[in-house]
Formats: C-alpha cells, structure tokens, sequence
C-alpha cells in the first residue's frame, strides 16, 4: 500500500507533527528498551517519568494533566484492530515506523469500520506526532528488519485493566480505561473483543 510522509497535507486530519518539545532526550533513552519479535506494549516506565522532558509535556501539551510515558516496540506490518481515546496521544518513534490511520467518524453506526478508508504514514525516526482522540490507529510497523521502536505518551491510566464491566452498545468496545477497541477476524485478539472492521486486515508490505 502507498505510505506517505507525515510531512504530506493527508496527515493534517489524523494529527500533527509535535515541534515546541524537545524529544530528544526520550529518544535517546528509548534505545535501551527491548525490541521482540512480535509486539510489546508499556503503558509506563519510570525512568521516562523522570526525564525533564516529562515535566514539559505534562505542564505543556497536556495543560497540566498528569500523564505517563511508556514504549510500543516490536515487528509488525499488520493493522490487526484499530483503537481510539478520548484524547490526544504523543508518538514519538526513536526508529522509523509507519502508522496506519483512520477517521473515528467514518465508523459505522453499529460500530463497524471498513479498512480500506485507512492510509499509511511514515513516521521518521527522532519525529514525535500527536494523534488526535478522533484518529484510529493501533500497533506501528516496522520499516527495517531490527523492528520499531516508539515512545507512546498518554493521560494517566490510560491502558490499564477496567474496573468496571462494559457491555452495551459503544460501551462494549472498551478493553481497557481511556480504550476503544474494533478488531479484524484475522487480527489474533483475545476472545471477546468486538470484531467490526470489515475488508483486508492491511499489510504495508502487500500493494
């Protein structure tokens, strides 16, 4: 499939390049952190917490609402599922990856998605993007054999197991607080998420 820049025009609607924080620092230490051969997902680590740049985000991009800092790394070329908050996200990729993007208001009124209204962005390495709360998106992809790297920063909580059962309607699609989650059939999800995205389970690797 044709990926573009997040520096293309087609970005503007899914987010925006984030250019008043310095990530370098994040960067940097995101370089330490494992890379398997599937996907891992960290809500939080502790030595990101501690990093200036913390402080900055929190008091800055989030207007002082407490955040947390955790990674997505692995090896994937898969869309899988498509998820969405109820706020922005900070991506910030220590290596090159490529983001696969939709809109939350081309989700159907029963809650199905068709995939093929989703497009590829390349996210250069050293490159922190906000993703608005009303774009879909999941696990990045890798570019290069050694896998992806991305720091992901969030509100607080966010991710983290529910304390409450979720059953009815947009409600059933919460897997975890601040989550929403549509799943593809061949995506390998846990038994019990709503299944509704419809078409291909995208493949940046494939035309």
């Amino acid at each position: 499939m044709k990926i573009y820049d997040v520096t293309d025009e087609r970005f503007r609607k899914y987010g925006k390049i984030v250019k008043n924080i310095d990530f370098s620092t994040l960067a940097e230490a995101m370089k330490a952190t494992p890379v398997p051969e599937d996907v891992v997902y960290e809500p939080q680590i502790e030595e990101f917490m501690k990093l200036p740049v913390a402080e900055e985000i929190r008091r800055v991009f989030y207007g002082e609402l407490p955040i947390q800092i955790g990674y997505c790394n692995g090896h994937n070329t898969r869309l899988n599922a498509v998820e969405y908050h109820r706020s922005s996200e900070i991506n910030v990729a220590a290596t090159d990856a490529v983001l696969l993007l939709g809109l939350e208001a081309d989700v159907e009124e029963d809650f199905s998605y068709d995939t093929a209204k989703m497009e590829a962005f390349l996210v250069p390495a050293g490159t922190a993007v906000e993703l608005y709360a009303t774009t879909l998106h999941y696990a990045p992809c890798h570019v290069k054999e050694g896998g992806f790297q991305v720091a992901v920063i969030l509100p607080a909580g966010t991710n983290y197991p529910l304390e409450e059962t979720h059953a009815n309607g947009e409600d059933a699609l919460i897997t975890a607080k601040n989550k929403w989650l549509i799943g593809h059939a061949e995506g390998g999800l846990p038994e019990g998420c709503f299944l509704g995205l419809k078409g291909k389970n995208l493949d940046i690797t494939e035309a």
